[in-house]
């Protein structure tokens, strides 16, 4: 999710859904000890609970990051070992890892030796032409002695050579079983579930054989998918059914941006980093083309004005945005 879930967008979620986990995007272990740190680790007051993510295989370096991450305030730090672009290979992380459970291992212990909040892990179910379910079940047995009890995973083999990030979401068959499969050998952890998913009815499903659900592109390119979760996982009933609709929701982003443009405006803030992520809001709603197409243009995007929000849900042809 590098580039897509920036503390905008999070923000922007966090009006859909009150308490469902949040993730930044892959953060690597350079850009926080050799680059600007307020950059990639600021983040709004009311995204939590939030996680930081981050990218690298040195022990001491992961350790050093994610000391500065419980620093800043987040809940938990997550260890990358699922994406499978060249650029991270190239940086010896991400998926790559998974051939080298003993190193994740004393990156996992590094973590939770220099911070107090969880460390998890999220990882595919293979690499490559590995197929065999034996290999995820000892890499979370390697890592789950080491003392990580949260893992997230993507039911899907990396292949490191010969697809894109894209086509590596795509092609590879899904395995839900392998999940599965794990939270009956290792019951004690906390097995998340993470791609595919799209529907209430696959959560719903999953979550009866597993802990939790992680939602990707379908979070971002649906975000209204998230609009029941409170009330349907946290037990937490809307105060005020107005406040649950899409036209809320846009109501509540509106001071936001206002101020986020007039603190950081003349740094190079833009409009469209905000509302570039919000273009899914209206997914499956009559006029959500028009919405789209408004909010995408860079004419009016120059102008700097927030209300170019309103303006869009204006033009929608909607008698009713619930």
């Amino acid at each position: 999710m590098m580039d897509w879930t920036d503390r905008h967008c999070r923000m922007f979620h966090r009006q859909i859904t009150r308490h469902s986990w949040l993730y930044t995007e892959m953060v690597t272990t350079g850009a926080l000890l050799h680059g600007d740190v307020a950059r990639h680790l600021d983040f709004n007051e009311e995204e939590h609970p939030v996680a930081l993510q981050l990218g690298g295989s040195e022990p001491a370096d992961l350790a050093k990051s994610a000391r500065l991450g419980q620093q800043w305030g987040y809940d938990e730090i997550n260890l990358n070992c699922g994406c499978p672009s060249e650029r991270v290979q190239r940086g010896a992380f991400g998926a790559c890892l998974m051939a080298e459970p003993a190193l994740v291992a004393d990156c996992v212990k590094a973590m939770r030796d220099a911070v107090s909040i969880d460390v998890t892990v999220k990882h595919r179910i293979g690499i490559d032409d590995v197929e065999s379910y034996d290999f995820v079940r000892d890499f979370v047995g390697v890592i789950a002695a080491a003392g990580c009890h949260t893992f997230i995973v993507h039911a899907r083999n990396a292949v490191l050579k010969g697809l894109s990030p894209k086509q590596n979401r795509e092609i590879p068959p899904l395995k839900y079983d392998f999940a599965y499969r794990l939270k009956q050998d290792f019951p004690e952890l906390e097995i998340i579930i993470n791609g595919g998913i799209k529907t209430q009815a696959e959560i719903d499903l999953h979550l009866t054989r597993l802990d939790g659900v992680m939602l990707g592109r379908e979070a971002y390119h649906n975000p209204f998918l998230m609009a029941g979760f409170d009330a349907r996982y946290y037990a937490d009933l809307p105060r005020d059914e107005a406040m649950t609709t899409r036209a809320a929701v846009i109501e509540r982003m509106l001071p936001y941006a206002e101020a986020q443009l007039a603190r950081h405006g003349g740094a190079g803030l833009r409009l469209n980093s905000i509302t570039r992520h919000m273009l899914g809001l209206m997914a499956g709603m009559p006029g959500a083309r028009m919405f789209r197409q408004i909010l995408s243009d860079s004419t009016r995007l120059a102008g700097g004005d927030p209300r170019l929000l309103l303006e869009a849900m204006g033009r929608m042809q909607l008698v009713d945005l619930e």
